[in-house]
């Protein structure tokens, strides 16, 4: 019989599944080893054996045999921290082999696993504390004649505790001492030891300087810690709006602030300096830089007779004011689009390429600390940070049950949700008929009032229309809150998405009308006039009130809000993402709405979102509390991306575009009076080009038939939708290829679990058989369902 096991196991040999069992077989045959494993595991039971989670939930389903607990404590993940005796005899060797070799090699050709395997080493129990303090002296040793950077890589492979490691470390550096550990290297060695320590401090240095200059850091940290990436996705998205305006502010003073204020028009005398031009923005800030009526028709550098005869004086280049101003705010526009296109593609494929956060837990839990902070705020900080991180993973686990488990619930639930978006959709067409009449009205007593008051009241009246949509914008989005309570949904961010839906909507709209009031007045009224620095003014003015708005609804709104609930409820109110991230976005699409018209206006704007930023973290820090129920804003930044990007931004690029290629400029102010639009100034200047350098025709070419062409430019927008598909389609498929991967690991986990059962299974098969024929079988190695059943079948 044992021939014949023998010959069948040789015939299995080449199979990989009875490679695995021949192994399997070697393990529980080692007296030793047997010994060590049952003292250790049957005190404890089988509660306690198996690989990970999913091993122990099988081992306390079924009762395993000894066998098989030898072979679950085999495994690699059961004998590490098994024995720290052991593990320190082991990297004991391994020093004593290194210091011994004549040629040490270098730290990075050894094996840089983090808990290498010891099953190939004689696995005994420590037998006592006398034993271990042997090995370790031995080892502290070994580790003195040895480089640092070997001593600290051994240390950091060693799988021990931290603590031990730390202790490790103390009693090499006791017991050697500093200038005995000098002696032990060469000199230059040691020279070139500090060098590149003093190299690294300063670079760590210089790290530390730069993470420091960056705007708001700590401030950005202080908010995550307190209260979550949820509201810290609103401070975020108000630095990259920030960003924005810097960079449209600097494109338009530097080319076209700049040069017009360096060669300053003749003008009529300006009102005195009043202040009320910083409500208004009229009086002596019409006839300046601020507003698109300042600026010449002409080139400067240049001294023209009557407007005809030019001549460009000696020493200064010639330089195209309108060319310059039209090419500055296509070119802004451009980049612009750009850089939001490539931010939200960026932010959509972090967000969406992880289907899943089920791996963050654990890294979070054991990785996620820094121990170079040292600090009392920093650290803190920190464990604000992670315990802040925590609450929001776990709540995306909690599952919420729903209540919705009747057709009755179902029916009710979808007419409250009806109801709801009735009332809501209601009141924003009520309030663009309101604001549309009421600017009719404001026009129609403008016109009658303009020869009988002066020009302070008339600039009073016109406050009118921004101050009611401000206030628009201010109560609504309270009552959408209040319509939010009465639906009651169970996601917090499918709550706040529901309300950035609603907001978008207001504000759109009302963006919509005001659009329109302002194109219709230029027809009507002010054909003969300057409309392009009154819908600059408007806008000025909008800007202007929406901030002030905003204040008063930081200071007295939330906070008597905050002193309402800390009477009735003890609690502090909730910061609103939703509302504050689209009064974000609103300003922001006025200040592009009006950056041909005021080129200023992105100062304007920067200055407001720098005082904001500083206002509502004042607010938030006094008045808000951290959300009740915490939720990670992972896709948080997409969302606010993909706002800005497509209403926002491609709203202000029609209206412009429309302005530049269709609409009549005013022919008694700007730089384009003289044009029949604002884009035929390119065609003017390649005329200019033409006649004045014949040998530049391949330049106008180029105008004529690629960017005059509307051809070229739907191809060119065709080709940037194929793009954008494709890149939608890469990470849909990147997506898929992870969930793939993740099954996979799944199932690689339920293989495990398989040979488990498996290998009890013939073990329980083997017993039987032993049970019923009386005798024991020897040296017979364990093979398949099949080979067994052929055993059986011999016997």
């Amino acid at each position: 019989q044992e021939a014949q096991a023998e010959l069948t196991g040789s015939s299995q040999a080449r199979d990989v599944k009875s490679q695995v069992t021949e192994l399997h077989y070697s393990l529980i045959m080692d007296e030793d080893e047997e010994e060590l494993e049952l003292k250790e595991l049957h005190p404890r039971g089988t509660d306690h054996v198996g690989l990970g989670e999913d091993l122990d939930e099988v081992a306390q389903s079924q009762n395993y045999s000894s066998a098989t607990l030898k072979i679950l404590a085999s495994m690699p993940s059961r004998t590490i921290g098994r024995s720290r005796g052991a593990i320190i005899s082991e990297y004991y060797n391994c020093t004593n082999k290194l210091r011994r070799r004549k040629s040490r090699p270098s730290i990075y050709d050894m094996r840089s696993v983090a808990r290498p395997s010891i099953r190939h080493y004689s696995l005994e129990l420590d037998s006592g504390p006398e034993e271990e303090a042997v090995k370790r002296s031995l080892l502290v040793t070994e580790l003195q004649n040895v480089s640092s950077g070997q001593r600290d890589r051994f240390l950091k492979m060693m799988p021990v505790s931290l603590a031990e490691k730390r202790e490790l470390r103390q009693l090499t550096c006791m017991q050697h001492g500093g200038i005995q550990r000098r002696g032990s290297l060469p000199r230059c060695s040691w020279i070139r030891y500090h060098i590149i320590m003093g190299f690294r401090n300063l670079w760590y240095t210089l790290l530390a300087i730069v993470y420091s200059l960056k705007p708001w850091h700590y401030s950005l940290k202080q908010i995550s810690g307190r209260f979550g990436s949820s509201v810290l996705s609103y401070f975020l998205f108000l630095k990259t709006l920030l960003m924005f305006s810097i960079f449209l502010f600097l494109l338009s003073f530097l080319f076209i602030v700049l040069p017009q204020a360096t060669h300053p028009p003749k003008v009529l005398k300006g009102r005195t300096f009043t202040g009320m031009e910083l409500l208004t923005g009229a009086g002596n800030f019409t006839f300046s830089v601020m507003y698109y009526g300042y600026y010449n028709n002409f080139t400067l550098n240049e001294v023209c007779i009557n407007g005809s005869h030019c001549k460009s004086t000696a020493g200064q280049l010639p330089y195209n004011m309108p060319l310059a101003y039209a090419f500055t705010v296509g070119i802004a526009f451009f980049i612009t689009c750009i850089v939001l296109v490539y931010s939200m593609s960026c932010s959509f494929g972090e967000s969406y390429r992880i289907g899943s956060t089920l791996g963050d837990l654990a890294n979070k839990v054991f990785c996620s600390w820094d121990f170079k902070v040292i600090q009392k705020r920093s650290v803190r900080l920190q464990h604000e940070n992670i315990l802040i991180q925590l609450k929001e993973l776990l709540s995306e686990r909690r599952r919420h049950p729903s209540k919705l488990n009747t057709i009755w619930g179902k029916l009710q639930n979808l007419a409250v949700h009806s109801l709801v978006w009735i009332l809501s959709l209601g009141s924003v067409l009520g309030s663009a008929i309101l604001v549309y009449y009421i600017s009719e009205h404001m026009h129609k007593v403008y016109r009658e009032r303009v020869k009988q008051s002066s020009e302070t009241e008339l600039e009073v009246l016109l406050l009118l229309l921004p101050v009611l949509v401000s206030l628009i914008n201010l109560l609504l989005p309270y009552f959408y809150s209040l319509l939010a309570l009465w639906e009651k949904p169970d996601s917090p961010i499918l709550e706040v998405y529901i309300a950035i839906c609603r907001n978008l909507i207001l504000k759109m709209v009302i963006l919509g009308v005001l659009c329109y009031h302002w194109l219709g007045r230029k027809m009507k009224y002010l054909e003969d006039k300057c409309w392009e620095t009154f819908i600059g003014q408007e806008l000025y003015r909008f800007v202007v009130m929406d901030f002030l708005f905003i204040l008063l609804d930081t200071f007295f709104g939330e906070m008597v809000w905050r002193f309402i609930l800390e009477k009735k409820q003890k609690r502090k109110p909730e910061f609103d993402i939703a509302r504050n991230v689209l009064e974000l976005i609103y300003g922001q699409t006025l200040a592009w709405l009006g950056f041909l018209f005021v080129p200023l206006l992105p100062a304007v704007q920067t200055l407001k979102l720098l005082l904001l930023f500083y206002i509502k973290k004042l607010s938030l820090m006094r008045n808000c509390q951290s959300p009740s129920k915490p939720w990670r804003a992972c896709h948080m930044n997409t969302i606010f991306m993909t706002l800005l990007c497509f209403p926002s931004f491609l709203g202000a690029a029609v209206f412009l575009s429309y302005c530049i290629w269709s609409v009549k400029p005013s022919d008694t102010c700007g730089p384009f009076q003289t044009l029949g639009t604002i884009s035929e100034a390119g065609k003017v200047w390649i005329q200019e080009l033409e006649k004045s350098n014949p040998r530049l025709l391949w330049f106008t070419w180029i105008y004529h038939y690629l960017v005059k062409n509307t051809f070229c430019i739907f191809l060119a927008a065709g080709v940037l939708m194929i793009v954008i598909y494709f890149y939608i389609q890469v990470v849909n498929g990147q997506r898929k290829i992870i969930l793939m991967l993740k099954e996979q690991i799944g199932n690689e986990g339920e293989d495990k679990k398989f040979l488990i059962q498996k290998l009890h299974l013939i073990y329980g098969k083997q017993k039987k058989k032993e049970n019923v024929g009386g005798r024991v079988l020897e040296r017979q190695v364990p093979g398949s369902d099949t080979v067994s059943e052929e055993k059986e079948a011999n016997l």
